[in-house]
């Protein structure tokens, strides 16, 4: 049975370099070598991440324990924190920060929007709040925050900042000390390019530092980074020390993806994702197909989502997507769950994986009886992507 392309928002398609790098029989943990790519893979980070003064953790888990890690570790109970909403991922995060003790102010983009930063503004002034979260991708809109002002205002209002770059870290552009954002946190499995499994952030000596005079206790054992910090900065010398066993072999394949990222270049890699999320929403335009996103400046680049066409059952043409050799992803959030589906487009995806996309779902639409132009969304992403 031939392989389908695996287009979701995560896992992503890797680079065969990265699976030969997590194929290798696995080593120990404080073996000379591993500490070596544990450490360069640390190093990296504060490349990729563009904080070269932040502190890299890398945890085996998933994106959620990205976020708990940070959210578990700078709040004690009574704190005020702002979130800032625009989908599933959103929410979550309120709810998490709520389990920490945290006084939660929610503040909701409508589907398919974000807050503008004035509202952002005007919640920062009527109250001291120790910490402001936002997603920078949500993944069940593919809408898009920018970062770079509400870090400013973050810095305003002396608020640290936690931005959500599961789906963005390695795709969007993050510029995480130049802006002032405190915790940058994601998942391996996304731009990132890493098999699922790590939970990985880079956090700012400010954030460091409100953690160190905690008057408490971090409420999660496994989170703290009072047991990670000193592993980390370990294997930073390329010594050997322990808390939990690491995700040896997924470290291997972390260090192997974050050197192709550099040697792409990260001002190369950000336009190549531009040019692939605007090839891809162009094309899906072309098929009739309406998005999510209001308009292309609050549209991510690392995926998309597209409304199903009106009257067409939506199962049948993810169904027929898959039956082209491709697979999709359905709707999450919950309210239009069913009225959408999700594309990823990032990590290592070019001309050949869109161009494949597209086709596979012009393909369904046509199965379904959809009178649409054939050909018409290739021509469209490619004279983009040429």
């Amino acid at each position: 049975m031939k392989r389908k392309l695996l287009m979701i928002p995560g896992p992503i398609e890797f680079d065969p370099e990265v699976m030969h790098a997590m194929s290798i029989p696995t080593p120990s943990h404080v073996a000379p070598d591993f500490i070596e790519s544990f450490g360069h893979s640390l190093e990296m980070m504060k490349q990729v991440w563009m904080s070269p003064s932040g502190q890299p953790f890398v945890v085996a888990g998933t994106g959620t324990l990205a976020m708990d890690i940070a959210g578990s570790n700078l709040i004690e109970p009574g704190d005020n924190a702002l979130v800032i909403s625009t989908g599933y991922f959103g929410q979550r995060f309120a709810n998490l920060l709520k389990r920490y003790g945290a006084k939660v102010t929610l503040l909701t983009a409508p589907v398919g929007d974000i807050v503008p930063m004035d509202e952002i503004e005007a919640a920062l002034k009527q109250k001291k709040y120790k910490l402001m979260t936002f997603t920078h991708v949500d993944t069940s809109t593919a809408v898009m925050n920018d970062p770079k002002p509400i870090g400013a205002l973050g810095k305003k209002y002396d608020v640290l900042t936690i931005l959500d770059g599961v789906c963005s870290v390695a795709g969007e552009e993050i510029q995480q000390e130049a802006w002032g954002i405190d915790v940058v946190l994601t998942a391996s499995q996304k731009a990132v390019g890493v098999p699922p499994g790590l939970a990985l952030l880079v956090v700012s000596p400010k954030a460091m530092s409100v953690w160190k005079n905690r008057s408490i206790p971090v409420g999660n054992y496994y989170a703290d980074w009072e047991n990670w910090l000193p592993v980390m900065e370990a294997y930073m010398q390329r010594k050997p020390s322990y808390f939990g066993t690491p995700a040896v072999n997924l470290v291997l394949a972390l260090e192997k993806s974050l050197q192709l990222i550099l040697i792409e270049g990260m001002e190369q890699r950000i336009e190549r994702h531009r040019k692939v999320g605007h090839a891809f929403r162009e094309g899906l335009k072309s098929l009739g197909l309406n998005i999510i996103p209001v308009n292309d400046a609050v549209a991510a680049n690392t995926l998309s989502a597209p409304y199903f066409p009106e009257n067409i059952p939506g199962p049948a043409i993810i169904s027929g997507i898959g039956d082209e050799g491709v697979i999709v992803a359905g709707g999450l959030l919950p309210d239009i769950k069913t009225s959408y589906f999700r594309v990823g487009h990032m990590g290592m995806t070019g001309k050949n994986e869109v161009i494949t996309t597209l086709k596979a779902i012009e393909a369904s639409l046509l199965k379904q009886g959809l009178k649409i132009e054939k050909d018409a969304c290739l021509k469209t992403a490619l004279e983009i992507l040429n």
